[in-house]
Formats: C-alpha cells, structure tokens, sequence
C-alpha cells in the first residue's frame, strides 16, 4: 500500500536497461528494476502505451520496485529504430501500429527473463495503461503462465469487425473464455475509449465465462487520470487506483 514503508527498514533499488529476447528471438531493449534484498521477489511487465516506451513507465516500473516487486518494461517499438518516445510511437503508428503478435511475443519474453532471474519468486503479473491496457488483457488470454493481470482503461477491447486491421485482427474480447488469470479493470467514467458502455459489455463477457475479475470505475475521471504530467490527472482517484492495483497484485502474486 501508498506510504506505508518502515522508517528502520533496509531499502535500495537498481534500475537499468537491459536485452532480452522477445517475439521471434528478436533481442529489444527493456528498461528492468528491482528491490535490492534477499527476496524471493514477484515480477511484473509493464506495456508501454501509445506515447512509447517513456519516462512515464520507466517511473511507474521504478514505484512497483519500491514496493517489492521486479519490474520490465519492453520496448515494443523497437524494431522501428530509435529516437525519443514520441518520435518511435509515431513511427509505430505511421506502420499501421505494432501487431499483435510482435507485443504478445515480447510479452511472453519479458515473462521468460523475470522467471528465470534466480531472485524471482516464480509469479508474474501484467499491466498497461490504455493501449497497453489492451495489451495486457490480451496477454491474460493468450500467454500461458502469467499470474494476474491488470487492464488501466484499454481502448481497443471491444473493436467491430471493420476496425480491425492487419497488426489488431482480433477484438481481444472475442478471446474472454481463453483468460488464464485474475483480471483488474481501473476505468474512467468520463472516458470515451472505453466508454462506460463498452465496460459493461466487457464486464457481461467476463461473466458470462465466469471469470475471477474485479472492475473499478471511477467518477470525474476520464482517459489517463494516472498521468500526472497531463490536465488528465485526477490525483484522489490515481491514488485510490494504484492502492487497488497494490493490493490485486499483492494477493495474487505474493503468496
């Protein structure tokens, strides 16, 4: 939980880029921390969002750290080149957006490289935030070993038949019955992507299959109310948020 650390308790934390294999054996950047200490320590992948492989993740991966966990964040822009965020996001959208499958393969490595660090405690759980929201229920349903998982307003969930392209060809909810883990869903009511109705639906579908998911929608908040550096913010719901996303993760990855 936010805030509640021990004033004599030992803390020290490592943060770098590393290489790690990802779709296809292809070898991407990804920017890794992780709680000095004796661990056994749960992992997370964080999937970065349409603005890019950012300092915005690189701080988010940091914080999952400072509360005990192993954080990696791939950079799934990077068989576009390199720049600055912006600059290989737009790339990435100029292609017709990363497919599916490239995020997925670099999903599944990422998992594969916190397993096998020897300080790992064998679980692992995922989270993105709007596209990377997406992503990430996708990845619940299609990656085999992945512990838990967190939606922060995926747009893109819920896509009709002639919004799909070749790099999204599926709407990830056509996939629900196959979710292999726990789901938490953090939602905006003032969002337009998802809209409070594609929600429901979503949620409909996550019942229907009788799946172990809980959602939280939050009023006066719309799209990216985490970002604190954009008008979006809306620090009381933020904050409320992220404790949820403590405490899922904290239930089904710690024990």
């Amino acid at each position: 939980m936010w805030n509640q650390l021990k004033t004599d308790e030992y803390e020290g934390m490592l943060a770098e880029t590393v290489t790690m294999a990802g779709h296809n054996g292809d070898l991407i950047h990804a920017y890794l921390s992780r709680p000095l200490g004796e661990g056994p320590f749960p992992g997370i992948i964080l999937i970065p969002h349409m603005p890019g492989w950012d300092e915005l993740y690189r701080e988010m991966s940091r914080r999952f750290s400072q509360h005990g966990y192993l954080a990696i964040c791939p950079d799934i822009n990077c068989r576009f080149g390199h720049g600055t965020p912006e600059e290989m996001a737009a790339k990435a959208r100029e292609a017709g957006g990363v497919p599916d499958d490239s995020v997925m393969g670099d999903c599944e490595g990422a998992m594969n490289y916190l397993k096998a660090l020897p300080y790992s405690n064998g679980k692992v759980g995922v989270i993105g935030t709007c596209s990377g929201g997406r992503h990430a229920f996708l990845a619940a349903c299609r990656i085999e070993g992945l512990n838990a998982a967190v939606d922060c307003w995926g747009g893109g969930v819920i896509a009709s038949k002639e919004t799909l392209t070749p790099a999204r060809p599926v709407a990830p909810i056509d996939l629900t019955e196959k979710l292999g883990c726990p789901l938490l869903g953090i939602f905006g009511n003032d969002d337009q992507s998802p809209m409070p109705e594609q929600v429901n639906q979503h949620e409909e579908e996550l019942k229907k299959y009788g799946k172990n998911f809980t959602f939280h929608r939050y009023d006066g908040a719309g799209h990216g109310f985490w970002y604190y550096h954009t008008d979006r913010y809306r620090p009381t719901q933020a904050m409320d948020a992220w404790n949820k996303v403590f405490e899922f993760f904290g239930e089904h990855l710690r024990s």
